[in-house]
């Protein structure tokens, strides 16, 4: 590997890892380099997007946010990430602190299983007009805001209406994602090979609405009813805008794929035990 990108969580003992990191690196003859927002030292550049494409990993210290933040940075390209968790749960940086340099040694030996991640792709369409177009590795998010009132949603696959939900919201997550916020709203755990899309509304006021799980090779179409309403679009957790009443917010399985690296005898079902407690009886 030639260059890697350190992007740490905003906090003194994240930066303290990675500065320690990328003096360790660099001994190793390794071209390391900072998230464009952050810095580590003065001797460690910046990565710029134009040399997004060259870049041979990312390694992020904090937490789940924090990796958000990496995949955003990287923009599609396909550089994996390791994720070492300085941060609470962790979900996506499962590497532990102490096992860090480890890890990157297990990385740079070509010794990690690199595993693909479907992403989603968000459109929100205006009077006919694309207006804004992003991607998202977790969920997209369309809910009421600081509005009292529900909002009323219908969603559409593939053109054919699919429900109409009055809820304080509805989520939208990737398999990656159904842990997350679509978990916590009542939603399904989709295991992360599975290819699928999964449509939780968020508190409905009904008893009959529950998640939908959708393949993901359809495309969803979501509009508000009430053309008195808004709403507020967020994707990974920032926002992403206003939504009116005409507006469209579009979502498909996105071209590119997401790459996390985990040790070969990592699973998926000691993950869930570990960081959800997933089967433990009371």
């Amino acid at each position: 590997m030639k260059t890697v990108v350190i992007v740490y969580r905003p906090d003194n003992i994240a930066k303290k890892n990675a500065v320690e990191l990328a003096a360790w690196l660099k001994k190793k003859g390794i071209d390391v380099r900072s998230h464009p927002q952050q810095s580590i030292r003065p001797n460690i550049k910046k990565i710029h997007q134009a040399s997004m494409k060259k870049t041979d990993l990312v390694i992020v210290l904090g937490g789940d946010g924090t990796y958000l933040h990496a995949v955003r940075m990287l923009g599609g390209e396909k550089a994996p990430i390791l994720g070492v968790n300085m941060g609470s749960l962790g979900f996506l940086t499962e590497t532990r602190k102490e096992d860090l340099y480890s890890a990157v040694t297990m990385t740079l030996e070509h010794r990690m299983e690199k595993r693909p991640r479907a992403m989603l792709e968000v459109k929100v369409q205006r009077d006919g007009k694309v207006i804004s177009h992003a991607t998202a590795l977790n969920d997209v998010v369309i809910e009421r805001g600081p509005f009292a009132q529900l909002i009323s949603i219908a969603f559409y696959s593939e053109h054919h209406l699919a429900g109409e939900v009055k809820a304080d919201g509805i989520v939208i997550a990737s398999t990656t994602g159904s842990t997350a916020y679509n978990l916590a709203a009542g939603g399904p755990i989709l295991h992360p090979d599975v290819r699928a899309i999964v449509v939780t509304p968020i508190c409905p006021h009904s008893l009959t609405h529950r998640p939908i799980i959708f393949p993901d090779k359809q495309v969803l179409t979501f509009r508000l009813l009430n053309k008195e309403q808004r709403a507020f679009l967020a994707i990974d957790g920032q926002s992403g805008g206003d939504l009116h009443a005409n507006d469209e917010v579009i979502i498909s399985r996105a071209a590119c794929d997401h790459y996390i690296l985990r040790k070969p005898s990592q699973n998926y079902f000691d993950l869930l035990r570990e960081k959800l407690k997933f089967g433990e009886r009371s």
